[in-house]
């Protein structure tokens, strides 16, 4: 494809994708805003580069398919830089956002072989698949540091937990890694995914056996988005594989329904995909844009939805500030109670979404080829 029909030009997207990450590595909380405060007091920080927690391993995970792609090596000195600090002061306690950071030490290990990473992947695969709590039906209950969220599923642990389970599964040699990974994949759709419009759900309880507010919340979306292309690409599955149709056809539908409800004005999507009142969110479109085209180039979707994110890649270029940092970006989200909980969410630059960004432009760049 020419470059001329692209959004941006290469090398735009280059300097862009350097100026996020010279940010994402020294983001740090000065305002207060990407703070969680749990029900006990304990504050969880969700936004500085230096914690161990979802959005660093969201913004590992960013970085490291940078240098894949680009064979970046201060992408790649950036990741072992972190897993070198991190691993010397003590992994934390392990539930499903912690996790996030395992998928690219897997990743580093596939690559470099470093003998020391070995038993932490063990450790927290065996913990994933033998020892992570579990609802009714053996989903992977979505149990963070701040509440267990008894008998609840949420989008968000696909990309949290399973993607990680995957990999480890693949690198490790452990094929019954790999089919809970498969079997995460399908519970989690079946409870998440609305099949009236094809877009997910934020999260299901078994408890009360609903889907809370039936918010279409635009992160949670996303990784549905993200998650079922990059599985299937890791899995690397026969294109007959029962598995494989079933996903790839939960992702074209949800994909057709993210078309239709793109914002025609910025090429971006609503924190509420389906309330054109609910403010545009920078993170989701991110999510979506990558997810997009990552299934273009693995043949999952039909190409012209290419043009999709290319919309919204344009959309994300003109909220990258001076200093890196990706504006309109929500803060960490609970499942809500009503709608209204989504619409007023703050706003603030959060690593993940510097490192959402990354990855969709990481992926743009694949476009050029």
């Amino acid at each position: 494809m020419a470059d001329s029909a692209l959004p941006l030009g290469r090398d735009e997207v280059r300097t862009l994708i350097d100026r996020m990450i010279d940010n994402l590595v020294t983001i740090e909380v000065t305002d207060g805003k990407g703070l969680w405060v749990n029900p006990d007091g304990t504050v969880v920080d969700d936004k500085s580069w230096k914690e161990w927690n979802w959005p660093q391993g969201v913004g590992l995970y960013g970085i490291y398919k940078n240098y894949q792609i680009t064979g970046n090596p201060k992408a790649l000195k950036t990741v072992t830089d972190w897993f070198d600090q991190a691993l010397a002061k003590g992994t934390p306690a392990k539930n499903v956002n912690s996790v996030a950071p395992i998928l690219t030490l897997a990743f580093l290990y596939e690559r470099t072989g470093e003998p020391s990473y070995l038993p932490y992947l063990e450790q927290w695969g065996e913990w994933i698949y033998n020892d992570q709590t579990r609802t009714e039906g053996a989903g992977i209950q979505h149990v963070t540091l701040a509440d267990e969220n008894h008998n609840q599923l949420w989008a968000d642990t696909l990309v949290m937990t399973v993607l990680a389970l995957a990999k480890l599964g693949k690198v490790l040699d452990r094929p019954e890694w790999l089919e809970e990974a498969k079997y995460q994949f399908l519970i989690h759709a079946k409870f998440l995914m609305d099949s009236a419009t094809g877009l997910w759900f934020h999260g299901w309880t078994f408890d009360d056996r609903n889907n809370f507010s039936a918010a279409h919340w635009g992160r949670g979306n996303c990784w549905a988005t993200i998650a079922i292309p990059e599985v299937l690409a890791m899995l690397d599955l026969d294109e007959h594989d029962a598995v494989r149709r079933w996903l790839a056809e939960v992702l074209r539908e949800q994909v057709a329904a993210l078309a239709r409800l793109q914002d025609p004005v910025t090429g971006m999507w609503h924190t509420l995909l389906d309330d054109p009142d609910s403010y545009v969110e920078s993170s989701a479109t991110a999510g979506f844009a990558y997810g997009i085209l990552k299934a273009v180039h693995e043949r999952l979707i039909d190409a012209s939805y290419a043009d999709v994110a290319y919309r919204a890649i344009r959309g994300l270029a003109a909220r990258i500030n001076d200093a890196g940092e990706v504006e309109q970006v929500s803060i960490g989200t609970g499942i809500g109670a009503d709608l209204d909980y989504y619409r007023n969410i703050a706003i603030t630059p959060m690593p993940y979404g510097q490192s959402l960004t990354v990855l969709a432009f990481t992926e743009m760049l694949v476009s050029y080829c």
